[in-house]
């Protein structure tokens, strides 16, 4: 297999302070990218030895799923120390190396951090659960007396977001029935006291550790949930929400007012070093207004703008969702952080093959199990489209590792080989989210198709193997090719290139975005300089306008076909 050679800056990544106002950071779910040692588990040295196909991709930086020591009850979001790498993805000297030799390809590196909660084999937590009730160490968590004559029910209704109550009780160290904890998630994650002042003093210094061996920044996991209501009323909650995302303003525990205090503290810290560190956020919030308010100039500098993720493959859907968080965010002076895909969610190429949901019921349910089968060609196509559409837009992208090869979710693993918490913890009536975490394809054959050299954890489709780096590998209409072509052309094109400052939001259009009119099935938008980029979600092809083909998601002539993006230089003439 021949990998194209690295693109041509491979600078060292401190050289730009704003990078992430338009950069393109690639996503390692790290089990599930490269398996270096051959026991069929993704690990450090893995990702090294991709380091270069990273990099003649053309992005920016990598972000890295948790690789610290963990018991892995949900994939390294139970993190039991914070200051380390996982033994069985490699070693804190390989993670150094991995992160020295990601800078000399001009990649920065992202690691993600989860404050929310700990591991219940956290040192922190087995202390906890040592010392009993009223100490300093249960203090660090959220432990509550049950409610009932012995204290047998839970502290109040909150549910897991995995399924079940979110309470725990523990047996105290007198072999008695105790207290109970708070987990959010998985019973192995207990939710930290955010309100302790030692909590927010241990995570300062953990950015400082890491910060220290060169990371250029984090993915705050959770990022709206760190801060609980003291008083831990009931939510009564109807059956049919959605345990992640909540249109209540005033929720229990997401997305209180408080967690601004936190982040404002970690962007002092970041903008400690030179060059200054730098956030995303995972903040799965009410409405774009809400999630502009993490962005603020003395919070975080990005977070994923997850309605996008949700906004169904429809023009006006698309604009309206696009629009609204341009102008949200020009209001704090941030660039919004497009996403398609990420590992908690159903990857796009099998959200767009579906039938799409209509007008007035416009949300993509992107966490319950899909219904009916994916048409994989059709959604490949609206991948490609959605792209270029999105690499159009001012502002960072980020890419899910495979989605430059147009993989679709792996729907039909066998019961036996799930790994997610959810598919226990919901009674097998969620499958999880291990559909979107296949081991990604290297190579047509092979045991793994590259991915290692023994049987990968999860397995693979066999029809992958067209779609391996290898099979796409010098095909000029591979998906591959079309993010290796938007990637190079994005990073040197004077309008797609150039950092978005601050925006000035005047009825509906941006001084970097001007929305066109072009029927309601059509996507239209010019920038500044002439760049235009046209989308058809119609069902007809329409006549391609006057200028210069930049790129297309799919070769055209004269019109533009059904789901097909066009980029175009609208300054010059087209013959």
């Amino acid at each position: 297999m021949t990998e194209p050679k690295p693109h041509a800056d491979t600078a060292d990544p401190s050289d730009s302070t704003d990078w992430w106002r338009t950069g393109v950071t690639y996503q390692v779910y790290i089990r599930s990218f490269a398996d270096a040692d051959g026991d069929g588990l993704g690990d450090v040295e893995g990702m090294r030895s991709r380091l270069p196909y990273l990099a003649a991709l053309g992005v920016d930086a990598v972000w890295i799923n948790p690789w610290y020591p963990s018991p892995q009850a949900d994939g390294g979001y139970d993190v039991a120390d914070y200051r380390d790498v996982e033994p069985a993805f490699g070693t804190l000297d390989e993670g150094q190396r991995f992160i020295d030799d990601a800078h000399a390809n001009g990649i920065r590196v992202i690691l993600d951090i989860v404050p929310n909660h700990t591991s219940d084999r956290h040192a922190w937590f087995v202390a906890a659960l040592a010392a009993g009730p009223g100490s300093r160490e249960r203090a660090r968590y959220i432990f509550r007396p049950g409610l009932g004559a012995d204290g047998d029910e839970p502290p109040n209704d909150w549910e897991a977001t995995f399924g079940g109550s979110a309470w725990e009780r523990v047996t105290e160290p007198d072999g008695t029935p105790g207290e109970w904890y708070l987990h959010l998630f998985a019973v192995e994650q207990p939710d930290l006291n955010w309100d302790n002042r030692e909590v927010r003093d241990e995570f300062l210094d953990v950015l400082r550790f890491w910060f220290d061996r060169g990371v250029d920044g984090f993915r705050i996991d959770v990022a709206h949930g760190l801060i609980k209501d003291p008083a831990l009323p009931d939510l009564d909650l109807p059956e049919d929400h959605t345990p992640v995302i909540s249109d209540r303003i005033d929720h229990p525990f997401w997305d209180r007012p408080q967690v601004h205090e936190v982040y404002r503290e970690w962007r002092e810290v970041a903008d400690s070093y030179d060059p200054p560190r730098t956030f995303v956020a995972e903040a799965w919030v009410a409405n774009a207004e809400r999630l502009a308010a993490y962005l603020r100039t003395d919070e975080l500098h990005t977070a994923f703008d997850f309605d996008m993720v949700r906004a169904p493959w429809r023009a006006d859907a698309l604009i309206t969702t696009a629009q609204s968080s341009l102008e949200s965010h020009a209001l704090v002076g941030a660039p919004v952080t497009w996403v398609l895909s990420n590992h908690d969610i159903l990857r796009h190429v099998s959200r767009y093959g579906r039938v799409q949901p209509r007008r007035g019921e416009d949300a993509v349910d992107v966490f319950s199990d899909p219904v009916g089968t994916p048409d994989v060609a059709l959604g490949r196509r609206r991948a490609r489209a959605a792209i270029l559409f999105e690499l159009a837009l001012p502002g960072a992208v980020y890419l899910y590792q495979g989605e430059e090869l147009g993989l679709e979710e792996v729907e039909d693993l066998p019961e036996s080989v799930l790994a997610d918490p959810i598919w226990e913890l919901s009674g097998h009536t969620r499958r999880g989210r291990d559909g979107c975490r296949v081991p990604i394809p290297w190579t047509e054959s092979g045991p793994s198709f590259g991915f290692g050299d023994a049987k990968p954890w999860l397995p693979q489709p066999a029809a992958w193997s067209a779609q391996s780096v290898e099979a796409q590998d010098g095909d000029p209409e591979s998906m591959l090719s079309l993010y290796r072509d938007a990637l190079r052309i994005r990073r040197s094109h004077p309008v797609l290139a150039h950092p978005v400052v601050a925006h000035s939001v005047v009825e509906g259009a941006t001084s970097e975005l001007e929305w066109l009119d072009m029927g309601q099935e059509v996507i239209g938008f010019r920038r500044a300089g002439g760049f235009t980029c046209i989308v058809n979600l119609s069902d007809s092809d329409i006549d391609l306008p006057a200028g210069d083909i930049v790129l297309t998601s799919v070769p055209v002539t004269d019109t533009i076909p059904s789901d097909v993006t066009v980029w175009l230089d609208t300054n010059t003439a087209r013959d």
